[in-house]
């Protein structure tokens, strides 16, 4: 059996690796592969799904971050002093 040549995690987009983890757990489960090519894929899954887990993490932090900066730049409006308009037009 050959070793697998793969392409580093790190130059791949969230895509393409979320979809090399798919199509390494269809062969998996597909049942067809020898022993030492099912541990090669399990242990290439095991990377990708880490740095997809990574790779999520680190979004959301970034998304919690714009959130709060959102949320301390929003201006609340006080209309508790504001003159009532309950009677302009009558």
């Amino acid at each position: 059996m050959s070793e697998t040549t793969y392409r580093p995690i790190d130059e791949m987009t969230f895509k393409e690796a979320s979809v090399e983890l798919e199509q390494i757990v269809r062969s998996l489960e597909g049942g067809e592969l020898e022993l030492e090519e099912s541990l090669e894929r399990y242990s290439r899954g095991v990377e990708l799904l880490r740095s997809l887990r990574e790779r999520l993490a680190s979004a959301e932090q970034r998304v919690r971050v714009l959130l709060d900066a959102t949320d301390e730049n929003a201006s609340v409006t006080d209309t508790a002093s504001a003159p009532s308009t309950a009677y302009i037009n009558e």
